[in-house]
């Protein structure tokens, strides 16, 4: 590309337009570019990537880099190479975008994944769930796994009231197929179906793409059918600081992502606020609600089955003021950004410390 076009696409105007346009990006279609990135200088952003060590070089020369997911280990090896300084890498969720892929490009993804990872000194998976799956599948070296969950600023948030008598179900997170929502308003038409839940409400709020208004509509409709659509509320504000009030007015949290999350920050900010989870047995969820003692898991994932357990755990007050209680207190225990973010440090004192001993050598 001509450096006036670049310096042109590169204009604050330009990205200010762009960003206005933002949307989900989509892995179908991208894995020539996804297979380029991973092979960082070979690939086609090798220019970019040197851009990248030249500031870093010239302006910032860090002690460590942490790259935010593993589809960015093709920077790695010239980060290492070039400033002599380890490179960490977060592991969350990079499963989703390589099932999104042409069949014929996964297998080849996965194992470019297993080449670029021997080029990281640390991996930071969320989970343990999935630290062991991304041991199975990209397959790095055992001793540089580690397990640290995401933190939140309990300051932010604000522990609700608790509700003797429980006033609604609450789903946060993007309204779309993948993380369930279709699900969720299907427990929630069951669950009216029965007269001791008749005063139930549905609380709804995460947002959406311009690619989920056909698939929200549709479950929009069937509110209609089922005389129900005054029974829930949509919140389209879902920023940190309004979360307050969407928690204030559930007694439950539910998000049924259809194959599990490697984590679900949304589950920390809920038990933060002092309302438990029903999430269904899949991914990380269990992990967290056994680590938290703060919910309860359903299977399979069914709005039957939804249905079914919120109609059990709504029926128990006892229950319910034990899970708030075990969640907020587990959330301030384990799971704040200060205890989380030493144990991240302290990876990078030892990693740090690794390539200084072996530079000396």
């Amino acid at each position: 590309m001509p450096l006036w076009l670049e310096k042109f696409f590169n204009s604050n105007a330009i990205l200010r337009y762009a960003a206005k346009k933002a949307g989900s990006t989509r892995a179908d279609g991208l894995e020539e570019m996804t297979i380029s990135m991973l092979n960082g200088d070979e690939g086609y952003q090798s220019k970019e990537l040197q851009e990248l060590i030249d500031f870093l070089k010239n302006h910032e020369k860090p002690d460590v880099v942490h790259l935010s997911n593993a589809l960015l280990m093709g920077l790695a090896k010239k980060i290492r190479q070039e400033l002599n300084i380890p490179v960490v890498c977060s592991l969350q969720d990079e499963d989703v975008w390589v099932d999104a892929m042409k069949p014929d490009f996964q297998e080849k993804l996965w194992k470019l994944l297993h080449e670029k990872s021997k080029d990281i000194d640390a991996f930071i998976a969320v989970s343990d769930y999935f630290a062991q799956y991304m041991q199975k599948n990209m397959k790095p070296e055992a001793s540089k796994m580690h397990t640290i969950s995401i933190g939140i600023d309990t300051s932010l948030y604000k522990v609700s009231s608790f509700k003797e008598t429980p006033e609604a179900v609450g789903f946060l997170s993007r309204m779309y197929e993948p993380h369930g929502f279709g699900i969720f308003i299907d427990a929630f038409i069951l669950l009216k179906q029965n007269p001791d839940f008749k005063h139930i409400k549905a609380i709804v709020t995460g947002g959406m793409t311009g690619d989920d208004k056909k698939y929200v509509k549709k479950q929009i409709k069937k509110l209609e059918k089922n005389k129900l659509l005054s029974d829930v509320e949509f919140i389209e504000n879902f920023k940190t600081e309004n979360l307050i009030h969407f928690f204030e007015k559930i007694s439950l949290l539910s998000v049924p992502v259809l194959k599990g999350e490697a984590f679900g920050t949304y589950q920390i900010e809920s038990l933060a606020s002092g309302v438990p989870l029903v999430q269904p047995n899949l991914g990380a969820f269990p992990e967290i609600i056994e680590k938290t003692g703060g919910g309860v898991v359903f299977e399979p994932n069914t709005p039957e089955e939804l249905s079914k357990t919120w109609a059990k755990v709504l029926s128990n007050p006892l229950k319910l003021r034990e899970m708030r209680e075990n969640g907020i207190k587990a959330v301030n225990e384990k799971f704040t950004s200060m205890v989380l973010s030493k144990e991240v440090l302290d990876v990078y004192e030892k990693v740090v410390s690794k390539m200084r001993n072996s530079t000396k050598k």
